[in-house]
């Protein structure tokens, strides 16, 4: 299996499966002498880390991250930083009954087809548990872009949409998005989705989510006109979240709906300053930013594996059902939000030492 690496000038590669002894990455391309810890770390892979609350799987996971290089006297040296986490909550026996059959509308029909072989236990490679080690890269970044661009760089996700239940976006409240289990941005929304959530379990069901991401205090110039457009690498970023099946920027598809007049960021200057009326493109022009707040939102799908009885089929092409016991989040969408958080935060790092090397100031 090839292509387990992300990124051109700061890169990170996953490995590991999701019974397996431990997952990890290693992080290439890191500038030397930024202070870092793994207790720094730590404070994301905690927003991600599984069984927190009843509306996320009950697998016990401390996500404890422990660095075994790049790092010295708590300083980067600009050699690659490789990172464990081990896995200690594992039930491979829960996929026991399941391990010849495909789950619909998960990835084990594809990977089966395509190497021939598949590790059943919780998936795998293909498992969300992958994604514990992109969020302790995306720590790491997070930590460059504040040392190098300062501490007004800030990036923050939400749960704007869980299944058909909305939220007044117009209420965002960071500090509201850290204080409850949905990362829901809006305060007034939280009871009602507690309610939602809890009958979709009960149901024996699923439900899909919409996370979207803010990033302020980007600077204007980052990324490059027509193959590598910071949007595009953006969108690809969260496109590689398991789950994901949408991906937009700013308006996004809605634009599509929009007259030119109702799309178009009007520019004006003030003393020498630009300022934009409004940012309907998401802080990107022509795959550049504009120093607006980037914002990208992302769609992911509900959890595959359900206790409702579905057809399926197995390795041998018969029919069969299919019904998923155990434990596995009701919505996996919740626990994207530091995902997609980290992964915006390595591309816009990406792009910014890209920048370097060709911007004109």
């Amino acid at each position: 299996m090839s292509f387990n690496t992300f990124g051109k000038f700061f890169r990170f590669t996953t490995w590991g499966e999701s019974h397996g002894p431990a997952i990890g990455c290693v992080v290439d391309g890191c500038p030397p002498n930024i202070p870092i810890s793994e207790k720094e770390i730590q404070i994301d892979m905690d927003k991600r880390r599984p069984g927190q609350s009843k509306f996320t799987t009950q697998r016990k996971e401390s996500d404890k991250v422990t660095i075994l290089s790049g790092v010295f006297e708590g300083k980067t040296t600009g050699t690659p930083i490789s990172m464990i986490i081990y896995n200690e909550d594992k039930r491979s026996r829960d996929y026991e009954t399941i391990k010849d059959k495909f789950r619909p509308g998960h990835a084990d029909y594809t990977y089966f087809k395509k190497y021939g072989i598949r590790d059943y236990r919780g998936g795998g490679r293909q498992s969300a548990r992958e994604t514990a080690s992109r969020v302790a890269a995306g720590a790491i970044a997070k930590k460059v872009l504040k040392e190098i661009i300062g501490k007004k760089l800030n990036i923050v996700g939400a749960v704007v949409q869980l299944g058909v239940m909305g939220c007044d976006r117009d209420k965002w409240s960071d500090l509201e998005i850290r204080k409850n289990p949905f990362f829901c941005p809006d305060k007034s929304s939280v009871k009602t989705w507690e309610k939602y959530l809890l009958n979709v379990r009960k149901s024996g069901s699923s439900c899909g989510a919409v996370i979207e991401l803010r990033a302020k205090g980007v600077p204007i110039g980052l990324g490059a006109p027509i193959y590598s457009k910071l949007d595009a690498d953006i969108a690809s970023a969260l496109m590689s979240i398991n789950a994901v099946k949408g991906v937009n920027i700013g308006e996004g598809m809605n634009a599509a709906y929009l007259s030119g007049e109702e799309n178009s960021d009007e520019i004006r200057g003030k003393s020498g300053k630009i300022k934009f009326k409004t940012n309907k493109a998401g802080g990107i022009l022509g795959g550049i930013s504009s120093g607006q707040d980037i914002i990208a939102s992302f769609a992911v799908k509900p959890t595959s594996s359900i206790l409702n009885s579905r057809e399926t089929i197995n390795k041998k092409g018969e029919n069969t059902k299919i019904s998923v016991k155990g434990r596995h989040d009701p919505c996996v969408g919740i626990r994207a939000v530091p995902i997609g958080e980290a992964m915006l935060a390595c591309v816009l790092l990406d792009h910014y030492l890209m920048n370097k090397a060709q911007c004109s100031n």
